[in-house]
């Protein structure tokens, strides 16, 4: 005689962890955090619009506030190196200038999600940034205080020329975020390195 089937219900099987989860995560979380914000966002509206569990966030990251940081860093320190590489060592100013600010549109254009958290981030994150000499501002600064001590651009508060400069291009890329500047901010590079000229050239 047969025996009655088992109405024990079965065990679910253990999920499989989700393949290139890191990735998956942070764009997902930068996608929340741009539309919802940081502090809106959860971890669990991270993991089901990444296609994975809480736990693999958690496998990653400590948290939300920890993978926000992080994407914030990422864009924060690649900006430093570009800064600091284009606009060292011999040349024109002009010429430098623009290898800077073209630096910086490719960077935006590469990955303007990325690029657009880091920018609408700033206020948050910036406080808490300690002035690092690293940081793009910082590297700025530094530089533009160079040029007025060798004379090649007139004297004055370099906290205050820096701040003008960079305002150039972070509120053109403000105004990409809200699609109010068409293309790839790459096509404006050249006329917003004219207008940084004419920042650092003025009394």
């Amino acid at each position: 005689m047969a025996r009655p089937a088992s109405t024990q219900p079965k065990a679910p099987e253990p999920k499989q962890r989700a393949r290139n989860a890191k990735p998956k995560i942070e764009r997902a979380a930068l996608k929340l955090f741009i539309h919802e914000g940081v502090d809106a966002a959860t971890t669990r509206e991270i993991a089901d619009k990444a296609g994975v569990s809480e736990g693999a966030l958690y496998r990653h990251y400590k948290g939300k506030d920890e993978l926000a940081l992080s994407l914030f860093m990422a864009t924060h320190q690649r900006l430093s190196q570009l800064l600091t590489e284009a606009l060292s060592g011999t040349g024109k100013l002009e010429d430098k200038v623009l290898a800077a600010v073209t630096a910086y549109c490719k960077l935006a254009d590469e990955d303007f999600l990325l690029f657009s958290f880091h920018l609408v981030s700033l206020n948050r994150y910036l406080p808490y940034d300690k002035r690092r000499e690293d940081d793009p501002v910082s590297v700025t600064e530094r530089i533009i205080g160079g040029l007025m001590a060798a004379g090649t651009i007139p004297k004055g508060d370099p906290a205050l020329k820096a701040a003008m400069a960079l305002g150039v291009v972070m509120q053109a890329g403000q105004n990409k975020i809200y699609n109010r500047l068409p293309g790839p901010l790459s096509q404006h590079a050249p006329a917003m390195a004219r207008a940084i000229i004419a920042v650092l050239k003025s009394n």
